[in-house]
């Protein structure tokens, strides 16, 4: 029997969130895999090992690796959502920038074979680590205000369109490796040697913004595109800022947006070891409410997409 007082939420590890938000009774956590030199890790967000441990590692040349998560975890953990009858809503990790998206559809459609009237929503969030993070952050206040799982996804539907982002990286050749970007982007960063700069796309991807020569402009152009960009008729004034184990840029760059408004409310998130195995030590992130990404694309994409969509 269906309980419909209730609403359940499933969730990835890579949304980079603390772990103290996430640690509710009504929140299952799916973890994503890394491989370290001494073997496969779960992205538990730091509950058995420090940021400054991990991204350490990788400055004395630990080179860890990622995978998908496996069907079978959500295989367990949708069987477990149709078994409960309470109606289930799950975000996933871009699938623009991971299979585990389509992992999640497989095993939920397997489910939905042995329990056809489960309620289990699925929504390919389009997001990753922090960007991911203030959308979630976001659905659990929504979940506190007693949407259901059918509205909650169709609310992140909408609203993963409206998640803006601009993150700083010390190079591009982790992001190259891990084939997040193309090696003519990496190349071409590297020759200027300069702090790219990069955003998520309307498709879930990443792309190269613009670049800043040195951290000190590249904080400062962090600042000033979510001034130039954040939405002032937006309900929430959160803001989430990302760091791969560099807090004094990270203060230096909420100090900057506090002095934009002083009523932000500010979720520090450290980036995870799965997100940090692409992006390497250094990343620096801010991510608000901002325009429509829809509207972003160029005219040409705007016609694929038209073309696609009938």
């Amino acid at each position: 029997m269906t309980n419909a007082s209730k609403t359940h939420l499933i969730l990835d590890t890579c949304c980079d969130l603390p772990f103290e938000m996430l640690n509710r009774e009504e929140v299952e956590l799916v973890n994503f895999p890394y491989i370290m030199s001494d073997g496969e890790h779960l992205d538990d967000l730091y509950q058995t090992t420090a940021p400054h441990e991990f991204f350490q590692a990788m400055r004395k040349g630990e080179a860890p690796t990622t995978s998908q998560v496996p069907m079978a975890v959500y295989l367990d953990a949708f069987t477990r959502a149709a078994q409960s009858g309470v109606p289930t809503a799950c975000l996933c990790f871009s699938s623009g920038l991971s299979g585990s998206y389509d992992a999640a559809c497989m095993a939920l459609e397997q489910v939905k074979q042995e329990y056809p009237d489960a309620e289990i929503y699925l929504v390919d969030t389009l997001l990753a680590s922090v960007a991911e993070a203030l959308l979630v952050a976001e659905a659990l206040r929504q979940l506190d205000k007693g949407l259901t799982a059918s509205e909650l996804a169709a609310w992140a539907e909408e609203a993963r369109f409206f998640v803006d982002a601009e993150f700083m990286v010390e190079d591009l050749e982790t992001l190259r490796r891990g084939g997040r970007i193309s090696s003519g982007v990496a190349f071409a960063g590297a020759k200027l040697d300069v702090k790219p700069l990069l955003s998520i796309g309307a498709d879930g991807k990443l792309f190269l913004r613009g670049v800043a020569r040195g951290r000190k402009k590249g904080l400062k152009a962090l600042a000033e595109y979510y001034q130039k960009r954040v939405q002032t008729t937006a309900v929430s004034n959160l803001v989430v800022i990302g760091d791969a184990d560099c807090k004094k840029d990270a203060a230096r760059l909420k100090e900057e947006l506090l002095k934009v408004d002083p009523s932000l409310f500010v979720i520090d998130c450290n980036i995870g070891p799965v997100i940090g195995s692409h992006v390497g030590p250094g990343m620096i992130a801010v991510v608000f409410w901002g325009p429509d990404k829809r509207e972003d694309l160029s005219v040409a994409d705007r016609i694929a997409r038209k073309v696609k969509n009938q």
